[in-house]
């Protein structure tokens, strides 16, 4: 099927306005919930996304037992301990983030979260939530065998953010047709997919697909998709639709790390590089002619 291709005039021209007399309250408040002992790399990543792209404050809720470690990395958004088990997240961590979540505008959810029975539970409690998700890695996994979780979500917006292996845990046919599969996945659970890859594709539940023409090689390593989590979450928080949250991230994203490609090549760069390069991307995407 044909897909549209996402243009740096889209992304110009979708991006949340910025009042001039604005304060850190008018651009959004995002929540972010992970991490898991050997995983402290994963929220961080997505709480310098969100920051680079715009966000007003960030929240990052993570196991008391790796708070020290992300505390000290994370000078631009705010860290704060949860109950854990096993070095994860517990079920009981769900009270506290609803609790600050109902202060914020979006929930994202799942980067370096971690697979167990607790964190599972604590994911399926987290959507039951009334505000925007951007749901990635093992919040992704926790919906294996739960995809009502997610279709109770139909009127609700939900943003995921699969890799080919998280999708086919979800019942994605990786034999299908790319894009028609994206399509067909989207529409039935009433959720915008971001399906990462070459050419990421975001499929809506309109039946609406987009294709992202930026990224390259050097994106292809842990770390990034966290920072894709962070960048839709701001966006989604300052006041973007769901598709355009998802385009520009994508977009932006992706011109980050050709960015990087180009100052220290797909070899050499990193996940956190191509977080640093966001200003830059926003910086050629708002100039360019």
């Amino acid at each position: 099927m044909e897909t549209q291709k996402i243009t740096v005039e889209f992304v110009r021209e979708a991006l949340p306005p910025r009042r001039a007399d604005g304060h850190k309250g008018d651009f959004g408040k995002v929540l972010i919930a992970g991490g898991a002992v050997g995983y402290t790399g994963a929220p961080y990543l997505a709480a310098l996304g969100a920051a680079r792209s715009g966000c007003g404050l960030v929240y990052l809720g993570v196991p008391s037992c790796i708070w020290t470690v992300t505390a000290a990395k994370c000078v631009c958004a705010m860290p704060f301990p949860l109950p854990e088990e096993g070095g994860m997240l517990a079920e009981r961590a769900a009270a506290p983030l609803l609790e600050r979540l109902a202060g914020c505008e979006v929930l994202a959810l799942g980067p370096g979260l971690g697979r167990s029975a607790q964190t599972q539970a604590l994911t399926l409690a987290l959507l039951k939530t009334e505000k925007p998700v951007v749901l990635d890695a093992d919040g992704i996994n926790a919906l294996a065998g739960h995809m009502d979780s997610l279709d109770a979500r139909r009127e609700r917006i939900t943003v995921l953010t699969p890799h080919d292996g998280e999708f086919a845990r979800l019942g994605g046919d990786l034999t299908a047709d790319r894009a028609e599969e994206s399509q067909r996945f989207a529409m039935e659970h009433g959720c915008y997919l971001v399906r990462k890859g070459h050419g990421t594709l975001i499929a809506t539940p309109s039946g609406t697909v987009l294709e992202n023409p930026t990224g390259n090689s050097g994106l292809a390593k842990g770390g990034s998709g966290d920072v894709l989590t962070g960048v839709i979450a701001a966006l989604l928080a300052q006041g973007a639709t769901p598709v355009r949250a998802a385009a520009c991230g994508a977009y932006l994203h992706g011109l980050a790390g050709d960015l990087c490609a180009g100052w220290l090549t797909e070899y050499g760069m990193t996940p956190q590089d191509a977080a640093e390069a966001l200003p830059h991307a926003f910086q050629s995407v708002l100039t360019q002619e």
